[in-house]
């Protein structure tokens, strides 16, 4: 089960709930860091190990790239997008999620997403699912100027939602999904079956996709 604290003697529950995807709904770390490899042998000639990539999961592919000293990171993030469709077989939905973001719609729940891919890699890696028409709203990287760990833009989601960031809670797997929860005065909670670090500062560890039932603000 997972760990709701109380607060003035009853269970903290939360009217509405903002997703991550990458590593939080999709499964794609095989993919994301498969393809970068591929670009950066073709680009650079060196053999990046995969331990020294896992930096760029849940940032934006340009600011990811920009840390790895890639000059024309436009022209890097067309190719890296191209190379990832050879990963596509690698990447799935997590155990039970699919069930769940369905039940939470029948439930009525508002949920949104906040994500660091474009609109564009919305479309090519997320939209195939089929799971984009039971999400409320859905930020991008390309609808805010700043990104996670900045809060702009959950607080671009709260605002389209009209959402109260008290009855708030970011559901995500890396610390920068945390720092831009907190930034945003929004309750963070880590997904660890996704997650590379199952210690960081979590206001709730859900250890499987049917404990996000459990904080919902509904009667099952």
């Amino acid at each position: 089960m997972c760990n709701p604290y109380e607060s003035d003697g009853g269970w903290i529950i939360y009217k509405y709930l903002i997703f991550d995807i990458d590593g939080t709904i999709l499964d794609t770390e095989k993919a994301v860091i498969g393809s970068l490899q591929k670009l950066l042998r073709i680009e650079t000639g060196i053999d990046y190990p995969e331990d020294e990539l896992s930096f760029v999961l849940g940032i934006p592919g340009s600011v990811a790239l920009k840390q790895l000293n890639i000059a024309d990171t436009e022209k890097a993030c067309q190719k890296w997008n191209e190379y990832l469709k050879e990963f596509y077989d690698h990447i799935q939905v997590f155990p039970d999620l699919e069930k769940i973001i369905k039940d939470l719609y029948e439930l009525k729940i508002t949920t949104g997403i906040v994500t660091s891919k474009t609109k564009q890699e919305l479309i090519d890696d997320f939209i195939p699912f089929g799971l984009h028409e039971y999400f409320d709203y859905i930020v991008c990287a390309d609808d805010t100027n700043k990104h996670k760990p900045d809060p702009e833009p959950i607080l671009k989601c709260l605002e389209l939602a009209k959402a109260s960031p008290a009855e708030t809670i970011y559901i995500g797997d890396t610390s920068y999904d945390m720092q831009s929860a907190y930034n945003a005065n929004v309750d963070f909670a880590l997904a660890l079956w996704g997650a590379k670090d199952p210690k960081l500062n979590a206001k709730i560890s859900l250890s499987h996709p049917r404990e996000i039932l459990d904080i919902v603000k509904t009667i099952l």
